[in-house]
């Protein structure tokens, strides 16, 4: 049995203490990304990446958080309190319109959206006089809502609004007070409002066309500055959303939104089959819908009179170099 003589052993002791510190060097620290979003289907893929242990895999340490409303969303955002957010894609050019340099670089899904009446509503000519709620009044689907109500011969003015807040909390506000006759949902609140008794009047996209809702996006500042943890992100919310439609992940893929979200099995169920639907699912690979996209500037040229009523270049808005950078290195 070898036994170190002394000098052996106080030549072997700077060696010693220095392994511990070489280990800690070569342990890489994950990045800490907080992501915003708004609670509902769309997060599928974040909550797989997070569970399968995709970002982490990728050196990204993500705490998602829900927002209350999208007036949270977009000033946190501004403000640095979170780097990136998920949600209604005309938050982001809101966010543009009002001077904050921002940056789409992925995108999502139509939002599944429809309008949900009180029972006693039998059609959009009911609705006059009536009060409906939104989150915002100048974005996202409160604009989607004022388009199909004009569709529909009632005109801004016709009815009352009142702001509610995020899609659960105004099914909640929909729910307990019946003078509120409409509001626009999603899943999984849409399936609820229909099993409490709600009516879905129409669907968003049979009125107003193609539609883009969920996207995610940054401050372009944050984004130069950090251009390889953006595509570690993107690259783990495409393998969590490939993960989230692969059939053979069907069961893990529902125990997980009836886990995030807290819904029945069934229902889990449900909502995973509207996010796999071939044609009006979430987009493979996340890819950007630029018609969807080219729909919502319209809607909100028209609705707001923003622009002239004439819509500018979605370009503007974009930056879709890293989502490209992401895929081609997959």
């Amino acid at each position: 049995m070898f036994t170190p003589t002394r000098r052996q052993a106080i030549a072997a002791a700077p060696l010693a203490l220095l392994a511990p510190r070489i280990a800690r060097a070569q342990t890489v620290t994950a990045t800490p990304l907080k992501v915003m979003v708004f609670p509902g289907l769309g997060n599928l893929p974040l909550f797989a990446a997070q569970e399968n242990g995709i970002f982490a895999r990728r050196g990204l340490a993500i705490e998602i958080l829900n927002t209350p409303n999208s007036q949270e969303l977009r000033e946190g955002l501004a403000a640095g309190r979170h780097q990136i957010v998920h949600g209604g894609v005309d938050n982001a050019v809101a966010m543009a319109e009002g001077g904050t340099d921002i940056a789409v670089f992925l995108g999502g899904d139509n939002g599944y959206n429809r309008l949900f009446v009180q029972p006693e509503i039998q059609g959009f000519a009911d609705l006059r006089g009536k009060t409906v709620i939104v989150d915002a009044p100048d974005t996202a689907y409160a604009l989607v809502l004022y388009k199909m109500m004009a569709m529909n011969g009632l005109p801004r003015g016709s009815y009352e609004v009142k702001l509610a807040g995020a899609t659960f909390a105004r099914l909640e506000v929909m729910l307990r007070d019946r003078s509120v006759a409409a509001t626009m949902l999603n899943p999984p609140f849409s399936l609820r409002a229909e099993e409490a008794g709600l009516r879905p009047l129409a669907t968003a996209t049979d009125v107003v066309g193609p539609y883009l809702a969920n996207s995610a996006w940054t401050l372009r500042a944050w984004a130069r500055e950090n251009p390889e943890v953006l595509v570690r992100y993107i690259q783990s919310v495409v393998e969590g959303l490939r993960w989230s439609l692969n059939p053979a992940n069907a069961e893990p893929a529902s125990a997980l939104l009836a886990s995030r979200l807290r819904l029945p099995a069934d229902a889990a169920r449900r909502n995973l089959a509207l996010m796999a639907h071939p044609e009006t699912g979430y987009a493979r690979d996340a890819r950007f819908d630029m018609e969807g996209f080219h729909n919502v500037l319209r809607i909100r040229a028209e609705t707001l009179g923003t622009w002239g009523g004439t819509p500018p270049a979605p370009e503007r808005y974009l930056d879709l170099a890293p989502y490209e950078r992401a895929l081609a290195t997959m």
